[in-house]
């Protein structure tokens, strides 16, 4: 429909990206999935864990998300954007970005597509990913 806004970003928006990537398979559950290519996972959702608490209330987040970076550059040029994304000091030295479901809604749909299509290509053979991207 014509002027409508699109709608909220979700969990089936992050696994149709992630699934229309050459030779991606999810490697986790249906409450975490874990998405890799050939093996080598580059977005996946973590299981509640002690390094990522809310700041207001200190529970445990149940619903973050972790997707792969090309480097360190990348993950402070996407954190410098700030909010929805995070880190955690279990983080610290790894090339990972940090999302809660939650918080997609907040995502563009191009942003979402550039970071999960960037993971899979950090994770990719540089031939599948020349293929594929050019």
């Amino acid at each position: 429909m014509a002027g409508s806004e699109p709608l909220p970003l979700s969990r089936e928006d992050v696994d149709a990206l992630a699934m229309a990537l050459p030779e991606v398979s999810n490697d986790g559950t249906a409450e975490h999935p874990a998405y890799a290519v050939r093996g080598k996972k580059f977005l996946l959702w973590r299981g509640p864990r002690k390094d990522a608490v809310d700041p207001d209330t200190g529970e445990v987040l149940p619903d973050v998300i972790a997707v792969v970076v090309p480097g360190p550059e990348d993950k402070q040029a996407i954190l410098q954007t700030g909010p929805p994304w995070f880190t955690t000091t279990h983080f610290d030295g790894y090339d990972y970005v940090l999302l809660r479901e939650r918080d997609l809604p907040e995502l563009e749909y191009v942003e979402l597509a550039e970071v999960v299509t960037d993971a899979w290509a950090t994770r990719a053979p540089k031939k599948l990913v020349k293929e594929h991207l050019g």
